[in-house]
């Protein structure tokens, strides 16, 4: 009997955890159940791909580097990512500000729903602590984000997986110094990252075996835990616009590839598909960054000279489908509040969406953070911006589930696109868990 393939373990996980989330929500203490029961499962399995991260960036990166024996190769992958990266997300951001003009989602939101999401969001906590981390934010120097990304203590850094930037820094000049030092006193540190990164690959492997009990887990528990039905059903055609912006997206994704790599769209989407479901079940970049490596590597065939540093530089600066729901979510509440944005405040949306996108990057909750930001630099009135955000906040969740697959895909993309270019897209060498077990058992 042929063994059925990861990706498909995943799904059937998903749709059983949202069956069941939605059973236990009409059940007396369901609810109470699943937070205590079952919603452990998912955090678990959320902090063991949290715990290898830092370990498999610092292995990872430090063996690419180390690897190339010519340091300008790594000057021509570094240059040639971020500026397919920032080109990315500036695509995100125009199509996301088309699709809201043209559809104006903000238009149909009656008074009454507007003072019933005002009324139940304003005084969130959820709201307040993105709108003070905003204003702290805000308040930072141009360059800021610069010198936050030097660290003044590496161990502190690899600590804190907000601190990634921090991490990559670090391990880029560790990678660097290690070339400099010539090949034969730097073999004996190269071999203990080699064999790091295998250890932390194979961890990787292992994690994964409970992923569709884990996302069984995290997807129930977003279900008991979902807002008033009727302000989600309010705002779907809001959510509507800013999931088909994300879908396109996708669809523009596939051409590139198609393009540039000359490789089927739907075999990159089906290699890519366990990282996907990942990142919407956790909504997290970070949590999701080492089956994305696993994936780009192993069953793409991008070169880890190139993957260890596009991947963690992807899922701390480029943020695609987040930049996208910038721009849609800033006009709607425009639109819903009847606040004039005019088309030269629509291009400072684009301008700021764009820098907000880097420079804040390590903000925990980081869209609606930049959301804020956005909305200042357009005059928002600032005693207005919590209701702006209550607007939103109901379906922030499940459209952070589907911009973080948007995220990550376009990581995925970048990764092959810069491989391509620089001739280190090879053959695929999926690798699985018990591959040394026999040796062992």
């Amino acid at each position: 009997m042929r063994k059925l393939e990861l990706h498909w373990k995943i799904l059937i996980g998903m749709v059983l955890g949202l069956l069941f989330g939605y059973i236990m929500t009409g059940v007396e203490g369901g609810g109470t159940f699943v937070s205590n029961w079952i919603k452990p499962l998912g955090t678990i399995f959320v902090k063991l791909l949290k715990l290898i991260a830092i370990p498999l960036i610092l292995a990872s990166l430090v063996k690419g580097i180390s690897d190339l024996k010519d340091i300008s190769k790594f000057r021509n992958i570094g240059v040639r990512t971020i500026a397919i990266y920032m080109c990315t997300t500036l695509v995100a951001i125009v199509l996301g500000l088309l699709l809201v003009n043209i559809i104006q989602p903000g238009d149909g939101i009656s008074e009454e729903t507007i003072t019933k999401l005002t009324d139940t969001y304003v005084n969130d906590s959820g709201v307040t602590s993105k709108l003070k981390t905003a204003s702290m934010q805000k308040s930072k120097g141009p360059l800021q984000f610069l010198e936050d990304m030097v660290p003044d203590n590496a161990i502190a850094a690899m600590s804190n997986n907000r601190l990634m930037l921090q991490v990559i820094f670090f391990t880029i000049f560790l990678g660097i110094s290690i070339l400099l030092i010539g090949e034969k006193r730097a073999k004996p540190l190269k071999d203990f990252f080699d064999s790091l990164n295998d250890v932390v690959l194979k961890m990787v492997d292992l994690i994964m075996l409970t992923a569709p009990f884990a996302v069984f887990a995290l997807l129930a528990n977003v279900v008991v835990s979902a807002g008033d039905p009727e302000l989600l059903v309010a705002l779907l055609k809001y959510a509507g616009v800013v999931v088909l912006g994300l879908l396109i997206m996708i669809v523009f994704y596939g051409i590139l590839v198609t393009v540039f790599t000359k490789k089927n769209p739907f075999w990159f989407l089906k290699q890519m598909s366990p990282a996907q479901l990942l990142a919407f079940s956790t909504s997290s970049s970070a949590a999701t960054l080492p089956v994305t490596m696993e994936r780009v590597e192993e069953h793409i065939g991008v070169d880890k000279e190139v993957s260890s540093f596009v991947l963690p530089v992807g899922a701390t600066i480029n943020m695609d489908g987040t930049s996208l729901y910038q721009g849609v979510a800033a006009v709607f509440i425009a639109q819903a509040l009847a606040f004039d944005l005019p088309l030269s405040e629509q291009l400072t949306i684009v301008l700021t969406a764009l820098l907000a996108s880097i420079g804040t990057a390590a903000v925990p909750g980081a869209g609606m953070v930049m959301l804020v930001i956005v909305l200042e630099s357009v005059n928002f009135p600032p005693e207005k911006l919590a209701i702006g955000l209550a607007l939103i906040f109901a379906v922030d969740r499940p459209l952070d589930m589907f911009r973080t697959v948007v995220n990550i895909t376009g990581d995925a993309t970048v990764s092959m696109l810069v491989a391509k270019s620089v001739d280190k897209l090879g053959k695929p060498k999926p690798k699985n868990w018990d591959d040394h077990y026999e040796d062992v058992k």
